[in-house]
């Protein structure tokens, strides 16, 4: 039951942290314009380090 109220806990923060991040996004000025840029950083970046640790674990796993 501990992992349960832990669980609620998670969810409960992250559908809090999409509704403050959802009216940042809907604000006046540069704010959308930033909101997009950082996610574009980001999803670049995962992107990257995702092909990265593929290539990493495809080099171990064939024969030399």
């Amino acid at each position: 039951m501990e992992s349960a109220v832990a669980l609620n806990v998670i969810v409960d923060n992250i559908v809090e942290m999409n509704e403050l991040f959802s009216d940042v996004a809907m604000g006046d000025g540069l704010a959308p314009l930033l909101v997009l840029a950082g996610t574009l950083i980001i999803v670049f970046s995962l992107g990257v380090f995702g092909a990265l640790t593929l290539g990493a674990v495809g080099s171990l796993l064939t024969p030399n």
